[in-house]
């Protein structure tokens, strides 16, 4: 049987995120791995808006501030499962193309496998599986668990 040893776990906060880590706290539970959870802040972000461009410290700025947000995101997030103070669980975040970004997480960090939710905050759920889990799906070099 497959005992994964390092688990990633993107996250975009959705509540479909959260089903993805606490199937992920149990696999690592059963198997004694690691925990990566995973933020992404996409880098679509618009530095000119119609006649005004935000200059590079605004910039800084606020990126800045979405990186403290994911932060207290990401521990609001372990907070809401008991399991997570008994397993290792490191976090990351990333700026980037959220696909590109979890792909290189799982080269860079050794991980095995890589637990991931079907849909996240676009809510497509109805009639297709997320672009982001169907490019890691396909770009991942290892296991990947797919979570509904």
């Amino acid at each position: 049987m497959f005992k994964p040893t390092k688990i990633l776990v993107p996250t975009d906060f959705s509540e479909y995120s959260d089903k993805a880590l606490e199937k992920a706290l149990d696999v690592a539970k059963e198997s004694g791995a690691e925990v990566l959870m995973l933020h992404v802040i996409h880098q679509d972000f618009q530095t000119c808006v119609v006649d005004y461009c935000f200059t590079t410290d605004e910039i800084d700025r606020i990126r800045n501030g979405m990186t403290s947000s994911a932060t207290e995101n990401i521990q609001k997030e372990l907070g809401k499962f008991p399991l997570s103070k008994e397993v290792k669980i490191s976090t990351n975040i990333r700026n980037g193309i959220p696909y590109e970004e979890i792909l290189k997480e799982q080269e860079e960090k050794g991980i095995d496998l890589i637990v991931i939710a079907s849909h996240g905050r676009s809510g497509l759920k109805k009639y297709l599986m997320g672009s982001v889990a169907t490019r890691v799906i396909k770009g991942a070099q290892c296991e990947v668990l797919l979570v509904k």
